[in-house]
């Protein structure tokens, strides 16, 4: 197809459905080159689809209660065809029962948002190890550094828009040690990608296994733990219980929401275990609510020691 070819799909959910809310969890951080939000109710993505990279505009139209979706690029129809699963159609909450005042609440606020499943399980990876043990500062630069450095531009009006498409799988492997240096990712984390790329193509299978053998494949690359396979269950599988345990700030935040005390992922482990199954589903209405312990001290600073490009 061509890169300046138009498809375009209306999608009607069915349920309230806020895009919005929604698709913000493949946003990485405020300068996230490959996640545009447009004027009014649009978006734009660049997304590296199995077919090739494709630009992809959502569009909200509340009024008739429809999504318009209109993508371009190699990718363009497979990315239409993902529309539903990305707004987290097959997201089902029939059996969710909230066991707390604060999460009732958050429920009833944002009844319209539903766990994505984008499918793409490589462009939910990489930044989530990238994201592995740092400040968000310092993750969200790295990544738009490399995407900058060895992504594409995305097809049709993405590219006049500057909108980028992440780089591949192949193209995350052949990315040269002191590149990840200077993007300020160290060994460590360039290393979980590295070896994550050379076994791409039976992560993206991951998509199509039931959750437990999913988590099961992506932790079995060296590197990837609890905390990094739900970074990437709850964009690319649609996984509902997928809790962030490991975070910095997650299981303080979510304790002191529900307890009015800061406390670790044992006790949050305890709070959520009558939500076994909706576990993330907490988590994220909690976080869409504003739960946040008070924060006393400095933020943590950014790492100084690793290179600069030169």
């Amino acid at each position: 197809m061509s890169p300046t070819a138009e498809t375009t799909r209306v999608w009607r959910p069915g349920r309230a459905t806020a895009v919005g809310l929604v698709i913000s969890a493949f946003r990485r951080g405020g300068g996230d080159p490959t996640f545009q939000p447009d004027r009014g109710d649009g978006w734009w993505l660049g997304l590296p689809t199995p077919a090739g990279p494709a630009t992809l505009r959502l569009v909200q139209r509340r009024d008739v209660g429809e999504v318009v979706a209109t993508a371009w690029g190699d990718g363009a129809q497979w990315a239409l065809d993902q529309v539903p699963a990305l707004l987290g159609d097959g997201d089902d909450d029939r059996d969710f029962v909230a066991h707390h005042p604060q999460v009732a609440t958050a429920w009833r606020r944002y009844a319209a948002w539903h766990v994505p499943r984008s499918g793409l399980v490589m462009h939910a990876l990489v930044p989530g190890v990238i994201e592995q043990k740092v400040t968000g500062q310092e993750a969200f630069g790295g990544y738009r550094t490399l995407v900058h450095r060895f992504g594409s531009r995305a097809p049709g009006p993405g590219e006049q828009r500057r909108l980028w498409v992440a780089p591949t799988a192949q193209e995350w492997a052949a990315i040269p040690s002191w590149d990840w240096l200077a993007a300020s990712v160290d060994g460590a984390r360039s290393g979980t990608v590295m070896r994550a790329a050379k076994v791409a193509g039976r992560l993206e299978e991951s998509a199509q296994l039931p959750l437990d053998a999913a988590h099961r494949r992506l932790r079995s690359v060296p590197g990837i733990g609890v905390w990094t396979a739900a970074e990437v269950a709850q964009r690319a599988l649609g996984d509902p219980d997928a809790v962030s345990f490991g975070d910095y700030h997650v299981a303080k935040n979510l304790t002191w929401a529900l307890l009015g005390e800061a406390r670790d992922d044992d006790v949050l482990a305890e709070l959520l275990e009558p939500y076994r199954g909706h576990r993330y589903r907490v988590q994220h209405l909690l976080e869409l609510s504003g739960a946040a312990r008070p924060r006393r001290g400095p933020r943590m600073a950014p790492r100084t020691h690793l290179p600069t490009r030169r």
